[in-house]
C-alpha cells in the first residue's frame, strides 16, 4: 500500500517586521558603524593602557550593538503611544544601549565580578569615556539618519505623488477622447444618413453609390470605435470612405487627394482623431464656400512623425 504524498505548502514569507529589521542592516550601515568605532579606537587609545586590538573589539561591539539596537526600535513594538513618536523611541534607544553595551564589555573582561568593576578605577574611567563618547555621537548619528531617511521617503512619496498624478492625466485625456468620439460619431452618422434619405425621397441616381459608401465606411468603422489606438493606415481608410461619401454629397464643389507613404501606414494612431480634423476642414472649409474647394491630406516623416492637410478655394 503506497503512502499518500501529502503536498508540500510554499513557505510563509517572512514577518514584515523582520524584513524591515534585516534590510536596514545594509552593508554601507554596517561599515559605516565599524568604521566610526575604528575612529573612536584611534581617539581614546592615547588615554588607554587597554592594547589597541582589545579597545578596538569593545568600541566595535559598542557601535554594532547601537546599529542593532536602532534598527529594532524601528520596527518593535509595532504599536507605539500616540504621544511618543517612532523617531524619539530610536533615540532613545540608541542612548540606552550604548552605556548598557559598554557594561556588558566589562562584564566580560573581570568575569562577571561586578565588584571587581567598580572598585577598579582604570575600568570605572575607560566605561566613562567609551560609554560617554557614545552617548554624545550615537543619537547625534541616529537623528541624522532618521533625517536621511525621512527625506529619502518625503522623494519617493513626491515621485509616487507625480506618477499617480500623471496617470490621471492620461486618464482623464483617454476620457476626453473618448467624449469626442461620442460626440463626432454620432453626429457623423445622422448627417450622412438624413442626406441618404434626401437622396432617396429626390429619387436621386446619387444616393446608391452614398449608401454603398456608407456601409463601407461603416464596415470598417465600427471593430475600432472603442479601441485605444489603430494604424494609420486603418485611420486613413476611414478618412477616404467619409471623403467619398462627401464628395458624392457635393460633387462639384470637393475634390480631394489622400497621400500616405507604405512606410507610415503601420504606425499608431489615436482613433477617430484624423477623421475629425478632415470633417473640420471640409465642413468649415469647404462646405460654407459657394465655390467649393480642394481638399489634400498628406503624412510625411522629417525629423520627426507628423501629418498635414490643407483645404483650397476653387478659386485659388
Amino acid at each position: 500500500m503506497s503512502t499518500p504524498v501529502l503536498p508540500v505548502s510554499p513557505p510563509e514569507p517572512p514577518h514584515p517586521a523582520w524584513h524591515g529589521f534585516v534590510s536596514y542592516l545594509t552593508p554601507q550601515r554596517v561599515l559605516l558603524a565599524l568604521a566610526l568605532a575604528t575612529v573612536f579606537a584611534l581617539a581614546l587609545q592615547p588615554i588607554f593602557i587597554t592594547p589597541f586590538p582589545v579597545l578596538l573589539g569593545r568600541t566595535m561591539f559598542v557601535g554594532m550593538l547601537a546599529l542593532l539596537a536602532f534598527s529594532a526600535a524601528g520596527q518593535w513594538p509595532r504599536r507605539l503611544p500616540r504621544w511618543w513618536a517612532r523617531w524619539l523611541f530610536q533615540v532613545v534607544v540608541v542612548a540606552a544601549a550604548v552605556p548598557l553595551a559598554t557594561l556588558a564589555v566589562y562584564m566580560v573582561a573581570v568575569g562577571g565580578d561586578f565588584s571587581s568593576f567598580v572598585e577598579s578605577e582604570s575600568r570605572m574611567l575607560g566605561f566613562l569615556w567609551i560609554a560617554g563618547s557614545g552617548l554624545v555621537v550615537g543619537p547625534l548619528l541616529a537623528m541624522g539618519a532618521l533625517y536621511r531617511q525621512r527625506d529619502a521617503e518625503a522623494r519617493n512619496q513626491a515621485l509616487s505623488f507625480e506618477l499617480e498624478r500623471s496617470e490621471l492625466e492620461r486618464q482623464a485625456l483617454d476620457a476626453r477622447l473618448r467624449l469626442l468620439q461620442a460626440q463626432v460619431e454620432p453626429h457623423f452618422l445622422f448627417n450622412t444618413l438624413a442626406n441618404v434619405r434626401a437622396l432617396v425621397e429626390t429619387g436621386s441616381p446619387q444616393a446608391a453609390p452614398v449608401l454603398r459608401s456608407l456601409i463601407a465606411y461603416l464596415r470598417a468603422a465600427m471593430p475600432r470605435l472603442q479601441g485605444d489606438a489603430t494604424m494609420l493606415s486603418d485611420e486613413v481608410a476611414l478618412v477616404r470612405a467619409y471623403l467619398e461619401l462627401m464628395h458624392l454629397r457635393m460633387p462639384d464643389r470637393l475634390d480631394y487627394r489622400v497621400d500616405l507613404p507604405p512606410e507610415l501606414g503601420s504606425l499608431r494612431f489615436p482613433p477617430m482623431a484624423l477623421l475629425t480634423l478632415v470633417e473640420n476642414a471640409v465642413r468649415h472649409g469647404v462646405d460654407p464656400s459657394e465655390e467649393g474647394g480642394a481638399s489634400r491630406w498628406a503624412e510625411r516623416c522629417m525629423t520627426g512623425r507628423s501629418g498635414s492637410g490643407s483645404v483650397t478655394p476653387a478659386s485659388a
